[in-house]
């Protein structure tokens, strides 16, 4: 928001923008392709702006919803094959999540915000590979040139939403140990005034633990970027031959990232309900 962009196309135009917190790659008439940091803002609700990662959130969290009902609805007690996948995923995921707290009150209390972290951003990354994203929208003018609004665009491509993700993750952690340890020794963590080396070390786990949220965001927004402009550029110099087994290695790379977001919340929990030394 009033940060300068730079915007790199492959034939060699540079334009400038105004970066919002959405990296976007797209085609643009006459001009190759762009990269560029801009939000696509398909409409707006009043003032509030409805861009294209948010429309596609929306559809994310409505597919995750309509696919739980389902499940609610087909559960018995002879399981069927979709069933057994399901309770595998999901009874497996709870067990590690015990395993790793040792305490099932802690796994009952935090595997539900981990789970939804994870399917979440798995279903999100899976649903910005399909057909018909990025590609369908409308066309309009943009310095002076034609420029493609999708309608829909992979939702972790945009910072904004990264950055919630980790706020999230980070406000379950530090949650997490103030009702584990209470207030005052949690923060004793980081506030230690037994010595002056505990001090230090307790302003290091500070900046450390801050600097959570930006590694956090950034490491799903640079990976997820970079897959789809991947994609893009070998849409645009091989079609029809690179695509599929980059799109192929991008399915893979989103189910990764979906469980490394996962498994460092719950591993970052872990450490927070563990006692001070």
């Amino acid at each position: 928001m009033g940060v300068e962009e730079a915007t790199h196309t492959v034939n060699g135009a540079v334009d400038g923008a105004t970066a919002e917190g959405v990296a976007h790659a797209a085609p643009e008439a006459g001009k190759g392709i762009a990269i560029h940091l801009a939000p696509d803002v398909v409409t707006h609700v009043g003032t509030l702006p409805i861009t294209s990662t948010l429309i596609t959130s929306w559809v994310t969290v409505l597919v995750l919803i309509v696919l739980a009902v389902i499940m609610r609805k087909k559960l018995a007690l002879i399981p069927g094959r979709l069933q057994v996948v399901f309770e595998a995923i999901v009874g497996g995921g709870y067990d590690y999540v015990k395993e790793t707290l040792e305490s099932e009150a802690l796994a009952k209390r935090y595997f539900p915000i981990i789970a939804t972290i994870f399917f979440f951003i798995l279903g999100a990354n899976w649903i910005g590979l399909l057909p018909g994203v990025t590609s369908i929208g409308y066309w309009t003018e943009y310095h002076g040139a034609e420029k493609l609004v999708p309608f829909f665009y992979p939702v972790n491509t945009d910072l904004n939403v990264t950055i919630a993700l980790a706020l999230i993750a980070m406000a379950t952690v530090e949650t997490a140990g103030i009702l584990a340890l209470g207030a005052l020794r949690y923060g004793g963590k980081f506030l230690n005034f037994h010595s002056v080396l505990g001090f230090f070390i307790g302003i290091v786990e500070f900046i450390g633990e801050m600097a959570r949220v930006i590694s956090f965001a950034f490491r799903l927004f640079g990976n997820i970027f970079a897959g789809k402009t991947l994609i893009l550029v070998a849409i645009f110099f091989v079609p029809l031959v690179m695509p599929v087994p980059i799109m192929a290695f991008e399915f893979f790379v989103g189910f990764i990232q979906a469980l490394v977001f996962a498994i460092l919340t719950l591993l970052f929990i872990k450490l927070a309900v563990a006692e001070p030394h």
